[in-house]
């Protein structure tokens, strides 16, 4: 009888995952190289769905970019445009009005819920647990219709614009917020017992995909998942923007850097949004919601019917924008998946002479090989979920 280890051989194979799996979160395609199950290199593959986003900024005036931001992590529309219109007020030099400033952490925050909440239903999906998908959609559809009761719309929303928002914070909303925050806490408390303490569950994410903090600040890991590996580090807390430094919450973190501890920062995170929310209703002051500057904001549409120099001054802002003044500017923000910022060089005209973007999911991919290396093939899927890349920032 010859020596079984004589026979029995392990041959290295490179194996194609995505870009049409549907675990893959849009089109990920992740070039494995395995021995047996065992992953020894994971390399991610983009551009599917490239568009040139940043070249598209150039050729528009700065108000008909707002609606491309959208595009970028669609499922938390309100995080681009904060981004993008902060970086022009800066450039501009100008600062927004109290009330303004409110309504935009409470638009972020909803949308961090929003974008929380699908991050987890796809997790639990892409691991076999369905329920949870359909309990995070229920929630979800709750502050899509806050968006929609606010601005008309629910994933892309272009409700913020240079100098402002949109349209004013209603008593309406308001309730509907508050409403929110009444029904929410249970809902959570469901989502713990039925998910967090299920063995099955335990099982595919501890102790798996972990990854240092050291690690994950060399490689630009940012938002929950540096968080997960015991880094407090929240642009909210640490270089506020807005109001948020007048806000009582809390930055949670983890100890393992593993997917369940990414898994739990999302999840508690999402009752930090709901604190600060409460917060922002409470202290909300009166007045105007648009800074007053007449060439950056136009006139409220029903006088545009009833007066020939609001007209005008529609068209033109709508026709020919404004100008920027020549220099650079750099702003950030902690959005859902981490670190979202925006760099613009403006020439002086009504148009960015350059834009670029520094997109969260795009810096969190180079993490994967990292995470996934020595795991095992069936490990990957939790690891891209721990993640939760969304490609239309990722490719741009």
């Amino acid at each position: 009888m010859p020596d079984t280890k004589d026979i029995i051989t392990t041959k290295e194979i490179t194996l194609h995952m995505g870009p049409q799996h549907p675990s893959m979160h849009g089109v990920l395609h992740l070039i494995l190289d395995l021995q047996g199950e065992k992953i020894m290199k994971a390399e991610p593959d983009i551009g599917y769905l490239h568009r040139g986003t940043e070249k598209i900024a150039e050729n528009l005036l700065y108000h008909q970019f707002v609606p491309y931001t959208d595009r970028l992590d669609y499922m938390c529309a309100m995080s681009n445009n904060l981004a993008y219109v902060q970086t022009v007020e800066k450039l501009l030099g100008i600062e927004l009005t109290e009330r303004g400033k409110y309504i935009r952490v409470i638009a972020a925050e909803l949308s961090r819920i929003a974008g929380h909440l699908l991050a987890l239903g796809a997790w639990a999906l892409d691991l076999g647990a369905m329920s949870i998908l359909l309990y995070a959609m229920r929630e979800r559809e709750v502050v899509l219709d806050i968006f929609e009761q606010l601005c008309g719309a629910r994933m892309t929303l272009s409700y913020m614009r240079v100098g402002g928002v949109r349209y004013d914070f209603t008593p309406g909303v308001a309730e509907s917020c508050n409403r929110m925050l009444d029904i929410f806490p249970k809902r959570l408390e469901q989502y713990e017992k039925i998910l967090i303490g299920n063995r099955v569950w335990l099982k595919r994410n501890k102790g798996i995909g972990v990854i240092s903090a050291d690690t994950a600040i060399d490689l630009g890991l940012s938002g929950p998942a540096l968080r997960a590996s015991g880094v407090k580090w929240d642009k909210r807390k640490d270089e506020p923007y807005l109001v948020y430094d007048r806000f009582d919450f809390e930055v949670p973190t983890g100890e393992n850097g593993d997917c369940f501890d990414r898994f739990m920062m999302r999840f508690r995170e999402i009752t930090q949004s709901m604190r600060i929310i409460k917060q922002a209703l409470r202290d909300m002051p009166d007045g105007p919601f648009n800074v007053d500057v007449p060439q950056l904001v136009p006139p409220p549409k029903p006088d545009v019917y009833t007066n020939m120099e609001n007209l005008i001054h529609h068209f033109k802002y709508v026709a020919a924008g404004f100008k920027v003044p020549k220099g650079e500017a750099y702003t950030s923000i902690e959005a859902p998946k981490g670190e979202l910022g925006c760099y613009i060089v403006s020439d002086g005209s009504e148009k960015p002479f350059r834009l670029k973007l520094r997109v969260p999911s795009f810096m969190n991919l180079q993490t994967i090989n990292e995470m996934s290396a020595g795991g095992y093939l069936a490990d990957v899927i939790a690891i891209v979920s721990s993640i939760d890349p969304v490609f239309g920032e990722c490719d741009k």
